[in-house]
């Protein structure tokens, strides 16, 4: 069984008036073509670009493997050159990602071929923030830990992007200390009968193609699974709202340090624990 997905608005370039009012204010997601169709990367940005100009840089790889007791939040499974990486993902399917790369740090050329988006958000302009996949790549359900609004702009290939609104987090299976769902769910074929919250939520599903951006807004949720090779840039800035801004604070500061000490200290029983105390909770929460 699928969910029954809601589609994600669409629309052309905006104004700074009418993405404040018609999304910002109330925090709707919403995909916006033709707005970066004046930038230098519209036209450059593609995967044998990338090769040209970043090739030798060393990046950090991630797989769908499940959490690992010994790692430490968002540590990378593997390091290779992005040229041998971008070839690796021109062979075929792969489910090899990069996940929150500064490159424009390591290459400041790039800066030049782009503009920030005059929507009426203070983005953080030393974040600028990559994320890479080869055909059947998947980014796992989760929110960011910062509740920031994101424009997340698709170059060079398509991508499915589902997002959840954040008031459906109890139906979630949100694993303690995280901001993850179970990650035994298949977020394309969910399994019901396992877990019969997911049956409450009503997702949002859009296709991205190259040059379109998608506005995220703070707490949503939101899977990814590239149909094709290809890489998104992700602009960020902090939450209008005070209460998300506290809980950001809080798992940046003092959270996840937390979770990657029990994870040190307790090992795999501290994983299994999670995993057994989300669906508790979340199925607790249905029943009462």
């Amino acid at each position: 069984m699928e969910f029954e997905y809601l589609e994600i608005e669409r629309v052309s370039k905006l104004t700074k008036e009418e993405f404040i009012n018609n999304y910002y204010k109330p925090q709707k997601p919403v995909v916006i073509t033709n707005q970066i169709d004046d930038w230098p990367a519209f036209e450059k940005w593609n995967l044998n670009y990338i090769r040209s100009v970043a090739g030798d840089k060393m990046v950090p790889l991630y797989d769908n493997r499940k959490t690992d007791y010994t790692k430490k939040v968002n540590e990378p499974d593997f390091t290779m050159t992005m040229a041998e990486y971008i070839d690796i993902m021109k062979q075929g399917p792969t489910d090899l990602r990069i996940f929150l790369y500064n490159l424009m740090k390591e290459v400041p050329l790039l800066k030049s071929d782009m503009k920030w988006p005059d929507l009426g958000l203070h983005l953080i302009k030393s974040l600028p923030l990559v994320f890479f996949g080869g055909e059947e790549a998947r980014v796992f359900m989760h929110y960011d830990i910062d509740f920031p609004n994101i424009f997340h702009i698709q170059f060079d290939g398509t991508k499915q992007c589902v997002l959840v609104d954040p008031k459906e987090t109890p139906y979630m299976y949100r694993l303690p200390y995280s901001w993850i769902c179970h990650e035994e769910i298949d977020f394309d074929q969910p399994d019901f009968e396992r877990f019969p919250a997911l049956k409450k939520v009503k997702p949002y599903k859009t296709i991205l193609n190259h040059g379109e951006m998608l506005y995220m807004p703070e707490g949503w949720w939101h899977y990814m699974k590239y149909l094709s090779p290809g890489f998104s840039l992700s602009l960020r800035s902090l939450s209008g709202r005070p209460s998300n801004l506290f809980k950001g604070f809080l798992n940046v500061a003092l959270i996840r340090y937390y979770d990657n000490w029990m994870r040190k200290h307790k090992g795999q029983a501290w994983l299994d624990y999670k995993d057994e105390e989300a669906i508790r909770r979340t199925n607790s929460f249905i029943k009462y």
